[in-house]
């Protein structure tokens, strides 16, 4: 009896917290959609903030990392723009593989930039808790990813 209790406890448990982790995910979206609302300049300086506060960036630090900031962020928002424009007039359609590969490859090539960017900028252990960062955030969106396709799978099964 007591094995039965101790079981219909732990299920209870289990699926409490289940329904937790769906009550996240529309906040996320609400986030997400707050900040592609926001200017170029605005994310920007938002981050450079967040960098200043998280490796104790100085005055220096701050306007170039301000900088490089900006190009990215002006770059993103040209993109999302691109992408919502085609979707709208029915023109988006999945790369192809050739193209996947390129958009990967220019990826990786921004990635390897943006390292030695910060690199020049950043002392040796600003760098080290950035380069930490990174690869806390990357973890961050490949489980996103894949929990992404797995919604996805479980969407075409039903």
């Amino acid at each position: 009896m007591k094995k039965l209790i101790v079981i219909a406890i732990a299920l209870i448990s289990i699926k409490g917290i289940a329904q937790d982790e769906k009550k996240k995910a529309p906040n996320q979206h609400e986030r997400s959609q707050k900040m592609a609302n926001l200017t170029a300049e605005e994310i920007a300086t938002l981050q450079t903030k967040k960098m200043t506060l998280h490796l104790d960036l100085n005055e220096s630090q701050q306007a170039k990392i301000q900088k490089i900031n900006l190009d990215n962020a002006t770059k993103r928002k040209a993109m999302m723009e691109e992408r919502k424009a085609k979707k709208e007039s029915g023109e988006f359609k999945k790369p192809t593989t050739e193209e996947r590969y390129k958009m990967e490859n220019a990826k990786l090539d921004h990635q390897i930039a943006m390292k030695a960017k910060m690199k020049e900028i950043l002392n040796e252990e600003q760098y080290a808790k950035w380069e930490k960062s990174q690869m806390r955030m990357a973890k961050k969106g490949k489980e996103k990813k894949e929990g992404m396709k797995k919604r996805m799978h479980e969407k075409k099964q039903n």
